[in-house]
């Protein structure tokens, strides 16, 4: 529990820099200037700007989406009780927007509403409120669904409870290569379920390792099944229907991943959804029972995953 929050607590924080030092740029945003000062864990200058911020231009989406830094660096911090008042605040301060406009009407009200909530969830179970955590995102998931947030929500159920249980369906309608196998059929093979993305840099780096596992562990009946979606656009974000889209996302699993041809790619927003993929890659790996062994947003070097490997590559009943 305490390497799961820890893993948790890192991502929130270890996003990216928080702003590029270089006199070329444009003058860096609240969000930016905010991050900046909670990696210098500096949380009064932090809140101090983003309060400021607020008293002179309002409660802009921008301005909530800094504030909602100042919980995400609480927790990350393992600061839990001003998370949880952080998290609060930034919740409130959502909803009383929400009464004029819809949540995804543009794109940093989801940023702060699914921070509030995701920190409000990750400080319950840092406290040792695994299971109220699990309830209250849930109870979110039902109040925003059909919203944009709701994989980044689904994400963070399965973090702190996927893991142990039967894995989840990859039924689809559409795919390229081979037809989806149902959890049935995979009953008894270690699987690697990798979650990727057309436009994504980090999937490109994990695929020759993904490769490089697959190829080394063979014999072992080792299977990977790499679903994916379509997200309206094809090369520099240009507009797209699902058969434009559907020919560019062929083209670049053969150029990037030609290895992957004859495996299956189910296409469906559903299962991002279950699976939780705010975060590509996603690394999910099922063990020959049919269990999740690791459930893991983003990228993993040959060094870590290989031992997740071996684990799922064990017989059913076998000493871990």
């Amino acid at each position: 529990m305490t390497r799961l929050l820890s893993a948790m607590l890192l991502s929130l924080i270890v996003a990216g820099p928080a702003f590029a030092q270089d006199t070329a740029t444009p003058p860096p945003t609240i969000v930016q200037t905010v991050r900046a000062a909670i990696v210098a864990n500096d949380f009064a200058k932090a809140e101090k700007l983003a309060l400021d911020d607020m008293k002179a231009k309002g409660t802009t989406p921008i301005a909530l989406e800094a504030f909602s830094w100042l919980g995400r660096g609480a927790v990350a911090a393992k600061n839990y009780d001003a998370a949880m008042t952080y998290a609060a605040r930034t919740y409130e301060m959502v909803e009383a927007q929400l009464k004029t406009r819809k949540l995804d009407d543009e794109a940093r009200l989801p940023i702060a509403l699914g921070a509030a909530i995701e920190v409000t969830a990750l400080a319950t179970a840092g406290q040792g409120g695994r299971s109220d955590a699990v309830l209250y995102l849930r109870k979110e998931i039902d109040t925003y669904k059909g919203t944009s947030i709701i994989e980044r929500l689904n994400k963070n159920v399965n973090l702190l409870s996927l893991e142990g249980t039967p894995a989840l369906s990859l039924d689809s309608p559409k795919w390229i290569g081979a037809p989806p196998p149902s959890m049935a059929s995979l009953k008894g093979k270690p699987v690697i379920v990798y979650l990727w993305a057309h436009w994504c840099p980090d999937c490109k780096v994990q695929g020759p390792v993904l490769e490089a596992m697959l190829e080394k562990y063979k014999s072992t009946g080792l299977t990977l099944v790499a679903p994916t979606k379509f997200y309206g656009y094809v090369a520099k974000r240009a507009p797209a229907g699902p058969d434009e889209e559907l020919t560019y996302l062929t083209s670049i699993r053969d150029s990037v991943y030609p290895w992957m041809k004859t495996m299956s790619a189910p296409i469906s927003e559903q299962i991002f959804a279950q699976y939780g993929v705010s975060t590509t890659p996603t690394l999910v790996l099922i063990d020959r029972a049919g269990n999740v062994s690791k459930y893991n947003p983003g990228q993993l070097t040959a060094e870590q995953l290989e031992p997740l490997i071996r684990k799922i590559i064990a017989p059913v009943g076998s000493a871990r």
